[in-house]
């Protein structure tokens, strides 16, 4: 039986993830059509999958993992250009909070914006957006915020990082806020019951953030990192698992396999609905390998860096055995990390008091790490 405490938090958990009603069930798609513009194929076509698309999937799922430094490999983009330009909130939410709106009323901010590599049939997500905290000195982090996160979220750790002497390029991750297709109101496009599109858009996020390192460099930063929340936290370890000058890492809510958090967690309930009479755990977990932590530890352990691994005690959404298996993982492939234990759940990391534990945590991690 849970403790009077453990209860408390799992209520509360509930309470917070029943605020976004707007979610949508839909059924399985194999979305072999995201494929054809993808690497590792040498020959490999989805034109003569239909009749087996699982059996394409795990196929190429395979290929991918044997030439992973392919599949997130990239052209550099040329046109970075950095624009000033009002904030919006673009909230997720069937009904927006006005406040949030009032607040950002009026504020104006640097964003960077470039042509993602990685081209999809959405013109809004096909331009890349981060937007820029400066501060002095040679040090900067790419921040990648939870799942359908509005624009404005993460910006008071940003304004922290700051103070610390830590710039900040803050990135929409693919199909949210202003790169959201207008058919949608939540950035379901990331995740969701199609096979290839979600693989496609943790492609182009990790991506994404090795072209914001380019842009750092560009700019004569030279120490750089990573920090990313649940969704971005899976982003952000695969792009520390592929691109060297990612030194300092942390992973705000940390799982193994990609599956098994879609399966099994509170906030993606309505997309396993969806899938589960036509596909298992096992079967799903193999289809999206190519996009979950737990398949790249050696590739993640090829360069020295120092990692901070965050997870919740009471979490519904990533399992906190999930994230304990993460951490057995780090120590046994002998790699420099930090552990920390919150005493909360996914959704309560962000309110008080817990949002300020958690920031403190990231700060202080970030100040000495590099």
């Amino acid at each position: 039986m849970p403790s009077r405490y453990a209860q408390w938090m799992y209520d509360w958990e509930h309470r917070l993830t029943s605020v976004d009603n707007n979610r949508v069930v839909r059924p399985l798609e194999w979305g072999l059509e995201w494929v054809r513009e993808w690497p590792c194929r040498n020959g490999f076509s989805p034109g003569h999958a239909a009749d087996d698309p699982e059996k394409f999937f795990l196929d190429y799922n395979c290929r991918i993992l044997a030439a992973s430094d392919e599949f997130y490999s990239y052209e550099r983009p040329t046109d970075f250009q950095l624009q000033r330009r009002e904030v919006q909130v673009f909230s997720t939410r069937e009904v927006p909070d006005p406040r949030l709106d009032a607040k950002v009323k009026g504020t104006f901010a640097q964003f960077l914006r470039f042509t993602s590599p990685v081209r999809t049939p959405y013109p809004e997500n096909n331009f890349a957006n981060a937007r820029w905290f400066p501060a002095q000195g040679r040090r900067a982090v790419v921040l990648l915020p939870h799942w359908n996160s509005d624009a404005i979220a993460y910006t008071s750790l940003c304004r922290v990082l700051n103070l610390l002497g830590i710039s900040v390029l803050r990135l929409s991750m693919p199909y949210h806020d202003i790169r959201m297709p207008a058919e949608i109101r939540r950035a379901d496009y990331a995740v969701s019951a199609n096979i290839g599109r979600t693989l496609d858009a943790a492609r182009q996020g990790v991506i994404d953030v090795r072209c914001c390192l380019d842009w750092l460099e560009e700019q004569g930063y030279t120490r750089l990192g990573i920090v990313g929340t649940s969704l971005g936290s899976c982003y952000a370890f695969l792009a520390a698992a592929h691109d060297p000058r990612i030194r300092v890492a942390a992973f705000n809510h940390a799982s193994t396999y990609f599956a098994d958090v879609v399966w099994h967690g509170q906030s993606t309930r309505h997309i396993r609905q969806g899938i589960e009479q036509k596909i298992d755990l096992e079967e799903l977990r193999h289809a999206w390998l190519a996009i979950s932590p737990m398949s790249f530890f050696r590739q993640f352990a090829r360069w020295q860096k120092k990692s901070l691994i965050i997870y919740a005690k009471y979490d519904l959404t990533f399992l906190p055995e999930f994230s304990r298996q993460v951490v057995d993982e780090f120590a046994r492939h002998g790699l420099d990390h930090k552990v920390v234990a919150l005493p909360c759940g996914h959704y309560t990391t962000g309110e008080t008091p817990y949002k300020y534990i958690d920031g403190w945590q990231l700060a202080s991690f970030l100040r000495t790490a590099f």
